[in-house]
């Protein structure tokens, strides 16, 4: 099969997605990138997929930049939690946003993903490492594959107003959640 943007992919039998072929991906680093596009067959809108591939595939690592207070916010959460139960020795010390993302590394298979709760719009989730977090890591999530509209601890969820149930939350890219 052929999805727009992405050439030839293959559908993963026991999960029910596509892959690509290793692609180059810039925001991530610009290394190759297998990308996944889950719920394709059966979208009435399958241009939004193009478009939300189209788009991620042409940023650069400003898309990140411009995300790194969130994600600095998140470290800073996750820090405090640490050091208040005496956790120094898993202390990892970055200095602010600007380096927060050096402390980071990128997913390197992207899901493409309508969200079909909340508002319909397509996303690019990201899975990542983080040094601050090993158990829970990092998502980095692109609404329409454009923008950063979430990060924080994986939780698999496309916006933090579905992650919590909380209308209110739309458009907060990260959220603390106690």
């Amino acid at each position: 099969m052929q999805i727009p943007h992405l050439g030839t992919v293959v559908k993963a039998a026991d999960l029910g997605w596509y892959h690509s072929a290793p692609i180059p991906v810039a925001v991530l680093g610009g290394g190759p990138c297998l990308i996944a596009v889950d719920g394709y067959d059966d979208d009435p809108v399958q241009e939004d997929f193009h478009a939300a591939i189209r788009n991620f595939l042409t940023l650069d690592h400003s898309a990140l930049a411009v995300a790194a207070s969130s994600i600095y916010a998140y470290y800073r959460d996750v820090t405090d939690d640490v050091l208040a139960v005496g956790g120094a020795e898993r202390h990892v010390e970055i200095s602010g946003p600007e380096d927060v993302l050096a402390h980071v590394q990128l997913g390197n298979e992207p899901m493409v993903v309508r969200d079909s709760y909340g508002d319909q719009r397509v996303y690019v989730s990201v899975e990542c490492e983080c040094a601050w977090e090993p158990e829970h890591g990092l998502q980095i999530v692109f609404r329409d594959g454009a923008t950063v509209t979430k990060v924080g601890p994986y939780d698999g969820h496309l916006t933090n107003s579905a992650a919590y149930a909380n209308d209110k939350l739309d458009g907060v890219v990260y959220h603390r959640s106690r």
